[in-house]
């Protein structure tokens, strides 16, 4: 947990093969969900065509930067979705008491809280597995283009995605937000009993 970090750059020359992605999934299906609903599924693209046509569909038009180039490198995504409707179906079972499908029902919409989790533990297996790994979102505006090339239905909504691979050797030591932004001290963002109710926390 301690070691693990975003990388935005990636060794396009060794692969990632489905296999260590499949361990990696059968891990993230361990996270918890709500209702045990799992509204989850993971779509990887390891083969260049399917890449290309991932990032031609992400595109927004802007300029190909710096992050671009290297997370473009990563040679394997995973599309995190989540389904709403397994939950909507589970809280109207019998054991759960709501009669109806509403959404309205969860003020927090726990498909994309428990899609994340389960995003979390593929960034710690990733780690543990000799690889980094970046997780990050597609822009809103294009949700419907990656749909469309990657056979999503509607139902689904993209979490988010996270990139795979060996770290450049450039990577390997520098660069991240945590160079220029201090992680928060423990003890401003831990509260006892009541919002801003503790500050006896170290960092």
């Amino acid at each position: 947990m301690l070691r693990r970090r975003m990388v935005r750059r990636f060794d396009p020359s060794v692969p990632v093969e489905m296999e260590v992605v499949r361990d990696l999934v059968a891990l993230a299906v361990r996270a918890p969900s709500a209702g045990f609903s799992q509204g989850w599924d993971f779509v990887a693209l390891l083969n260049p065509q399917d890449r290309a046509a991932f990032w031609a569909a992400a595109d927004d038009g802007g300029p190909a930067d710096a992050w671009l180039r290297g997370v473009s490198a990563a040679p394997a995504l995973v599309l995190c979705l989540s389904d709403a409707g397994a939950y909507l179906d589970r809280y109207a079972q019998a054991d759960k008491g709501w009669v109806d499908r509403s959404p309205d029902r969860w003020p927090i919409p726990y498909w994309d809280t428990d899609t994340a989790m389960a995003a979390m533990i593929i960034l710690l297996g990733a780690q543990d597995a000799g690889l980094g790994a970046l997780f990050f979102g597609i822009p809103g505006q294009r949700h419907d283009a990656v749909r469309e090339a990657h056979g999503i239905p509607e139902d689904r909504r993209l979490v988010g995605v996270i990139a795979l691979g060996t770290p450049a050797a450039r990577a390997a030591h520098t660069g991240g937000s945590p160079r220029t932004r201090p992680r928060r001290p423990l003890g401003d963002v831990l509260h006892a009993g009541r919002f801003g109710g503790w500050s006896g926390a170290s960092a």
